[in-house]
């Protein structure tokens, strides 16, 4: 994700890659940054964070920080030997993750203004959705810099933090849901007897032309739905099926179990 954010920047060519400069875990995570490198990211300066180099990170204006949300007690233990120096504004800090807390963040970097991030997958396609919040400490200059980055990948919404858990649940997690449910599809089209590939790009395609016509004509879902289920035909009777294996009540539930897990990683 922190190259998707990163390389559109590198395209339009406001920064080079010289400017640039990736702290990750260890060395393996260093080989696997490098053999994934784009022709844009390739110049990144990236080390271990057990090397001395990597408090370099630190000392810059903007750092994003894209680790697990598991491994943030080891990015604080790897603090607590830098003395950061005081300046009029502080640096700029924007944590895309998962669940972590504005409170949370702020007391781990209390020598630079946090801004929260929930950006979604669909950002590797420049597609995405991206939601975030920033504490009062934090300038306008500020937000205005975090919205440049994911403004060329994604539509970026500011939100409450409050909301932002809910909008995780939909927006981030919600790519795996439409995956699984374009996997059940597809396998239902070979159960029924369409070879597996043609099955893949024929519900890809339904999909994507589904979206855009409830988009494009502003639709209400129930409308399209009703447009398409004719008295006992086909679609009904498949409708009636999803019904009763609960379909509608698995995706509400799906979302709200998400959105509590990510309030209970704070």
């Amino acid at each position: 994700m922190a190259q998707a954010i990163i390389s559109p920047l590198l395209e339009r060519g406001e920064n080079s890659s010289e400017k640039f400069f990736a702290v990750v875990r260890s060395l393996n995570s260093v080989q696997s940054f490098q053999e994934n490198q784009t022709k844009w990211t390739s110049k990144i300066k990236v080390v271990s964070s057990d090397n001395s180099e990597s408090r370099q990170a630190w000392e810059a204006p903007l750092i994003l920080l894209a680790v697990k949300p598991q491994q943030l007690n080891m990015v604080k233990a790897s603090l607590d030997s830098i003395k950061f120096q005081h300046t009029s504004t502080k640096p700029l800090l924007i944590s895309i993750l998962a669940g972590v807390s504005l409170k949370r963040l702020t007391e781990i970097f209390p020598t630079h203004n946090c801004v929260r991030v929930v950006p979604n997958t669909p950002c590797l396609v420049r597609k995405g959705l991206t939601a975030l919040s920033w504490e009062k400490e934090t300038n306008l200059d500020q937000v205005s810099k975090v919205k440049s980055l994911f403004n060329p990948i994604s539509e970026v919404l500011e939100l409450p933090e409050s909301q932002l858990d809910s909008f995780l649940a939909l927006t981030s997690s919600g790519p795996a849901y439409i995956s699984l449910i374009v996997e059940a599809l597809s396998d239902g089209a070979v159960a029924s007897g369409l070879p597996r590939d043609l099955a893949y790009q024929l519900t890809n395609k339904m999909i994507s032309g589904t979206l855009s016509l409830l988009e494009e004509k502003q639709m209400h879902p129930a409308e399209l739905k009703d447009m398409v289920a004719s008295p006992a035909g086909t679609t009904i009777n498949a409708i009636r099926h999803l019904e009763m294996a609960g379909l509608r009540s698995a995706l509400i539930e799906a979302v709200v179990s998400a959105t509590e897990t990510s309030r209970q990683l704070r």
